[in-house]
């Protein structure tokens, strides 16, 4: 095994390790919190204590990735991650511990996540962008969907299963990843200081299609939850068994990661710009058709289709702006997005409830693909700023 093909395991590694901590902890401290017989409303709290750091943090993070490099920054969130399985464990039963292990591990998750994108930006040669980014992302959200199973293997199958094995197991978890980050190698060296440390948010946003990538990203990920709340709901007023829409979500997170692992020859195949305007446009149709009333094959083959195309904005608007910014900045580029994305998620599923007000779940994904449509449509704009490969 070659020495860059070790550096790419690695991270991969540590970027389905992340994931995979997270999606075990979080549902975990929603357990917990109904074991200690918390009232619903504080469970939104609980939530929102998660993404709150994040979003005010993102962009000074980028920076110190910028100055410091990637390894240093995932160390802090690899340790923080142990952090947060440690106070979860130690002071998880009462709400207080509950929300301050939910503000640590959201500031561990940040940590880790903008460390990795930009060590995937830094260390990747612009004509592999693609590929390195769909890999990435198929990487994630492996440990995406093997957190909840761990959930099951720890805590048993209870309703409402044993959290203080969950607790534990995350911990020991936590404890290899902070391991893992020691064996990533990080690109600070390489690059050294450059005149791109000293540029700034406005600066970022006016280069060409960073802005457009940005909202791109957050009308994509925001689809994204919105069919996660809203197909269970459309299921529940239609009369859907709930074992379809469980196998719908499966299928969903199932293309998307199919789209992500073979995101690199799709882009040499047609094209960036094209790729990502016509998955949009098809998670658009896909979702206008699930959300119609049609037959149980046609509804399966929607939200195929729509999870293969949502599954191709995340990573490559990932590339889009890891391209357009210059190697010293592209921390804070990742770091941007993330705010966006944050900031889209809480933003853009109120505004369209208020719109789609009246119309049910289906008229909510009815507006959804409409918004999604529009991003499509304007996606045609984004410069094709990819260097030839030769």
């Amino acid at each position: 095994m070659t020495t860059a093909s070790w550096r790419v395991r690695v991270l991969l590694a540590h970027a389905a390790l992340t994931q995979l901590i997270t999606f075990v902890l979080r549902p975990a401290t929603t357990y917990r919190a109904l074991e200690l017989g918390v009232p619903a409303s504080w469970l939104g709290v609980l939530s929102g204590s998660f993404a709150l750091v994040p979003l005010v943090l993102a962009l000074p993070a980028g920076h110190l990735v910028d100055r410091l490099g990637e390894r240093r920054v995932m160390l802090v969130g690899s340790l923080l991650m142990c952090a947060a399985g440690t106070l979860l464990l130690t002071l998880g039963d009462t709400v207080t511990g509950l929300v301050a292990g939910s503000v640590v591990l959201g500031t561990a998750h940040l940590g880790a996540i903008v460390g990795q994108q930009a060590l995937v930006a830094n260390s990747t040669a612009s004509g592999r962008m693609d590929a390195a980014f769909g890999y990435y992302t198929f990487a994630a959200s492996l440990g995406q969907a093997a957190g909840p199973l761990l959930i099951v293997a720890f805590g048993g199958t209870r309703a409402i299963p044993d959290t203080t094995p969950i607790f534990q197991g995350s911990i020991a978890i936590a404890v290899v990843l902070f391991a893992l980050t020691f064996a990533v190698d990080s690109t600070r060296t390489e690059h050294g200081p450059t005149t791109a440390e000293n540029i700034g948010v406005r600066q970022l946003l006016r280069l060409p299609g960073l802005a457009g990538a940005l909202l791109t990203a957050c009308t994509v990920l925001a689809a994204v939850d919105i069919s996660l709340v809203y197909l269970p709901a459309l299921g529940a007023e239609r009369g859907i068994a709930s074992s379809l829409i469980g196998t719908l979500l499966v299928l969903r997170a199932a293309s998307s990661m199919a789209s992500r692992f073979f995101l690199g020859r799709l882009s040499e195949a047609i094209g960036r710009r094209r790729l990502l305007i016509l998955s949009i446009f098809g998670a658009a149709v896909g979702i206008t058709v699930a959300a119609a009333p049609v037959p149980v094959w046609l509804l399966l083959v929607a939200v195929a289709v729509a999870g293969f195309g949502l599954g191709v904005g995340q990573p490559l608007t990932m590339s889009w702006l890891a391209e357009s910014a210059p190697p010293g900045a592209r921390g804070r580029a990742m770091s941007l997005r993330l705010t966006g994305n944050r900031a889209g998620q809480v933003i853009i599923p109120g505004a369209i409830g208020l719109v789609a007000a009246g119309l049910g779940s289906a008229g909510v994904l009815w507006v959804t693909a409409g918004g999604l449509a529009l991003t499509g449509v304007l996606a045609r704009n984004l410069p094709v700023n990819r260097p030839s490969t030769s």
